[in-house]
């Protein structure tokens, strides 16, 4: 099992064996995603297929439809609006659906934490319902069961660990655990709602008497809405030095979508997530 970031390079060489995977750039004139995109390259794990055009929203249409007709495996996002290649992707006649929600998928390695932390969504979905929320949880087990976990252990977290019919994220959070019980949500351990210091610390859950599979062992956080996930995966970038890979699933292919500001690592980690997670 991939236990941090700096094993998923390797992992990812050993998985294309040789046979990079075809990688469609959409609007590749940004500095940084080149660079990264050429480090990848070199490393064996794809072969770019760089797509330019002078309006970028057709740039991102060409590097969809170069998936949608086999010859990539891979997406990726250049210097081209999100909105821009989210439509392309999204689009019901010419696009990637698979009738799942797309959902972002982030890996977080933070300082001194025994094992990489799943954190989504931080970055798509608002305020996902429960329907969005189960494929949002299948998102991201797919993406661990990439990583080599088998049987991840999913917190469903809210601000409290018992349901409170006023507060919709609890209510969300058991009817998930009762989903996962039901086996309706792949092979994962899923308990909820639990605050995040429950889903973090064992030490927690003795204190406040509260026991489970899933406390102070979780693998994935499964967050109530974007903002609340884009604040935790923030916080622990810019406060405890985490580093991370993030790549959008859901699509026929992993999406590797980022911020201009994210690090030449991130990016290249995000390559090497999203073949792995080909591969799942």
């Amino acid at each position: 099992m991939i236990t941090s970031l700096d094993q998923l390079i390797p992992a990812a060489r050993q998985k294309v064996a040789g046979r990079p995977l075809t990688m469609a750039v959409a609007q590749a004139t940004d500095p940084h995603v080149e660079e990264a995109v050429a480090e990848a390259e070199r490393l064996g794990l794809v072969r770019g297929l760089r797509f330019v055009r002078e309006n970028p929203a057709e740039a991102a249409q060409a590097a969809v439809a170069a998936v949608r007709s086999g010859g990539a495996q891979l997406l990726m996002k250049g210097l081209v609006q999100t909105a821009d290649i989210m439509r392309a992707v999204l689009n019901r006649d010419n696009g990637l659906r698979t009738g799942r929600a797309l959902s972002h998928a982030c890996v977080v390695q933070v300082p001194g934490w025994p094992r990489l932390l799943h954190i989504t969504d931080i970055a798509l979905n608002v305020a996902p319902d429960l329907s969005r929320k189960a494929d949002i949880l299948r998102n991201q087990v797919q993406v661990a069961h990439a990583l080599g976990n088998p049987r991840p252990k999913v917190a469903v977290i809210a601000a409290v660990e018992t349901v409170n019919p006023d507060m919709a994220a609890t209510v969300d959070a058991r009817a998930l655990q009762e989903m996962a019980e039901r086996g309706e949500l792949g092979e994962c351990v899923v308990q909820g709602p639990l605050a995040l210091d429950l889903a973090l610390s064992a030490e927690a859950g003795a204190t406040k008497g509260v026991s489970g599979p899933v406390v102070g062992a979780a693998d994935v956080l499964l967050m109530p809405d974007l903002e609340a996930g884009n604040v935790l995966y923030k916080g622990l970038v810019c406060l405890a030095g985490a580093d991370s890979a993030g790549i959008v699933v859901g699509a026929r292919c992993p999406i590797v979508l980022l911020s201009r500001s994210d690090s030449a690592a991130a990016k290249l980690n995000s390559i090497a997530l999203a073949v792995l997670a080909a591969f799942a």
